[in-house]
């Protein structure tokens, strides 16, 4: 046999070889995810988005990673849906107030004053009606998983303390990018005004507005006790999150990998509920040792706003449909009797 033979045969084999091992390489690559949230890393949100991640890591044996991305890095919450529904982003975290534009029918999580405590909230959210407008996102675009808490929403203002009513009366208020949202606050009287979450310190900071509407946990994380006086205790509204997947992204899965996104999404909205509620408590005796004038609404007086957004909870039902507002204030019913 001639050395060129020689040579010819030893490539051959040399190329036989690798084949396998090319694609065995291939295989193990791991998918990257790329995720997005608004808070910050040491939030609640920042922190169940972490172990989301290492959940998705160890059930998947490390071929599927995900990248947490906080602060808002990705874009706000509308320009990660954008992202998500175009298939530039394969997943996120955020506000089910700022899919109403998408999604009609996650305006029912907007009503005010719709539940009286989490556990109910739970009930829904987890349940028939919950994910049945958590089903409607596919027609858009995208895959919801699970529902999170951000938790019941406090005003917080620098001009006064809200103790009735008439108190909001003029008050510049930040509110999401939500129709819902603006019009509740306008019907209370103030001066809604939407922005984005990511510029809203700076909003705060620079007084273009004198307040907003967020969670405990938000204002602490945030830092908004930098740049706010009053806290006023409305729990207006419970506000879910919701964690979001590309559907783009989704269809080109196999079945076990949807499983392992939908297990570890199961885990951290365990997690994230247990963290978030405990993290509230802690939270309001934080804000309140940073020099935040802490204040409750009394009662009659959320009796008086829910009176004055009658108006406004008729035109949700419109809105989302007088069939889903049934069953929504049903399950409601059914849980509160279950107590």
């Amino acid at each position: 046999m001639t050395l060129a033979r020689r040579t010819l045969i030893a490539a051959a084999a040399a190329i036989t070889l690798a084949a396998p091992l090319a694609s065995w390489a291939q295989d193990i690559k791991p998918r990257l995810i790329r995720y997005g949230y608004g808070l910050t890393e040491a939030s609640n949100s920042g922190r169940a988005s972490k172990l989301f991640a290492e959940e998705v890591e160890k059930a998947s044996g490390g071929k599927m990673k995900v990248r947490t991305i906080g602060n808002a890095a990705l874009g706000s919450d509308v320009q990660m849906q954008q992202a998500l529904i175009g298939g530039a982003q394969e997943m996120m975290v955020g506000s089910t107030a700022t899919l109403v534009g998408i999604t009609k029918e996650m305006a029912i999580w907007d009503t005010p004053f719709l539940f009286d405590n989490a556990k109910e909230a739970d009930v829904v959210l987890d349940g028939p009606v919950g994910q049945k407008v958590m089903d409607k996102l596919q027609e858009k675009g995208l895959v919801g998983l699970v529902y999170w808490e951000n938790g019941f929403r406090n005003l917080t203002n620098n001009r006064r303390a809200i103790n009735r009513l008439e108190d909001i009366d003029g008050i510049k208020l930040r509110v999401m990018q939500n129709n819902v949202f603006i019009e509740s606050f306008k019907t209370l009287g103030a001066n809604a005004v939407p922005l984005p979450f990511s510029e809203l310190f700076t909003a705060l900071e620079t007084k273009t507005v004198d307040g907003q509407e967020n969670p405990y946990n938000t204002i602490l994380s945030s830092r908004f006790y930098e740049v706010q006086k009053y806290l006023t205790v409305t729990n207006h509204v419970y506000s879910p999150w919701i964690v979001l997947v590309s559907k783009k992204y989704w269809d080109g899965l196999s079945k076990d990998e949807h499983k392992v996104l939908l297990d570890a999404a199961r885990k951290s909205r365990d997690f994230e509920r247990q963290d978030t509620r405990a993290e509230a408590d802690r939270a309001l005796a934080e804000l309140k040792s940073k020099g935040m004038q802490i204040n409750q609404l009394a009662p009659a007086e959320a009796n008086r706003m829910r009176e004055k957004l009658s108006a406004v909870n008729a035109s949700i039902a419109s809105h989302v449909g007088e069939d889903l507002w049934k069953e929504t204030q049903a399950a409601v019913a059914k849980a509160r009797a279950a107590k």
